[in-house]
């Protein structure tokens, strides 16, 4: 039931629980939390209009461990006192943008979205508060991924790093095709030098809220597709019901020769990001992490052609001496037999295998 509280007169700001926001859907949420705060987790699709700085949270914080309340109430007036018009614009911009009343919320619902719900609703701005706040959007995903289940067929894309799973999986939800890009989740593409050009990788909390995000879009699809990941995707992990529906998923494995991978290595990992500063050394010191685990001269070759620029044959030997080999075993202990194979050296002709493959599957289910 939505709630609202009266302020004066006929001034009230209206408050939603989480369970109305999920029904209802939201478009136009509003962190007002720290920025750090914000950049650690928040609800997917969120914008931050920060009430205080980190630094002035801190500050607060302080004031109300040694002070207490009321010295932390003032000193946070006259905090946000100079910058409350800039916070109401950039609320009010917010609203017209979107066309919709923006949705509120602090970490539990407290003072901070009780003071920006007030001061926008003073300044003629209809809004929402999301009661419970941050936390009981986290509440609820965990409620709801713990004992999740899917109950649609799953379909699994394999293939050695290179061949283009990460490619088709975005082509194949363009066309419409029910996908959980896990790798996008997690800010992360599975591998050593994942983190590259992806900046910082989603904690569990984000990578729980994104899934949990997605598997409401995909709710009534009658399929999933997916790539064969690891448990640990960057520094999430995968929840249990995941893990359990791949193991009973249709398996597809894609194959592509070893120039064709690394040209889409090169592609991907390289072109987008060499101009970088960093890159060199972002490059080498990820390679410097498993360099043990490849035999010694390959190991050194593979140094000089990273220290030289020389990224393809770098690549070429990281594939043969490290990611195939690995890959390899992974799979003999993972799946007893593929489905379907697929030649994926022309990706635009591997789409099409495997949406008839998938459309043929679903026939005699």
């Amino acid at each position: 039931m939505t709630l609202a509280y009266q302020i004066e007169g006929d001034l009230t700001v209206q408050e939603i629980t989480i369970e109305e926001l999920l029904h209802q859907g939201y478009g136009n949420l509003i962190d007002v939390r720290s920025p750090g705060e914000f950049a650690r987790d928040t609800i997917p699709g969120a914008v931050n209009i920060p009430l205080f700085s980190d630094a002035e949270r801190a500050q607060v914080g302080t004031a109300y461990k040694r002070e207490g309340q009321a010295a932390a109430q003032w000193l946070g007036m006259q905090i946000v006192s100079p910058k409350m018009e800039e916070l109401m614009r950039a609320i009010r911009q917010r609203a017209e943008e979107l066309g919709e009343p923006p949705t509120i919320f602090c970490w539990r619902g407290g003072m901070r979205s009780r003071a920006m719900a007030t001061f926008a609703t003073f300044s003629g701005i209809p809004v929402r508060r999301l009661t419970g706040g941050y936390r009981a959007y986290r509440q609820h995903v965990v409620r709801t991924i713990e004992p999740y289940e899917l109950k649609m067929p799953v379909f699994l894309l394999h293939g050695m790093t290179g061949v283009g799973k990460t490619e088709l999986l975005r082509r194949l939800e363009a066309k419409g095709c029910p996908v959980l890009d896990l790798e996008r989740m997690a800010g992360h593409r599975g591998s050593v030098f994942g983190h590259i050009g992806k900046g910082k990788p989603a904690n569990q909390k984000m990578f729980d809220a994104r899934l949990f995000e997605a598997l409401r879009r995909c709710e009534n699809a009658p399929y999933l597709l997916m790539e064969a990941e690891s448990k640990r995707i960057g520094n999430a992990v995968q929840p249990a019901f995941l893990m359990e529906a791949k193991e009973q998923a249709v398996h597809i494995r894609l194959h592509a020769p070893l120039d064709v991978r690394v040209q889409r290595l090169y592609d991907e990992y390289v072109v987008p990001f060499a101009w970088r500063p960093d890159f060199a050394e972002k490059v080498i010191a990820s390679f410097s992490t498993i360099a043990r685990r490849i035999p010694t001269e390959q190991a050194a070759l593979a140094r000089n052609a990273l220290q030289a620029g020389d990224y393809r044959s770098a690549i070429a030997s990281l594939l043969v001496y490290y990611y195939d080999p690995r890959y390899q075993n992974k799979q003999n202990g993972y799946v007893p037999s593929f489905h379907h194979h697929v030649d994926a050296s022309d990706l635009d002709e591997a789409e099409r295998q495997i949406i008839f493959m998938i459309e043929d599957t679903l026939k005699f289910r």
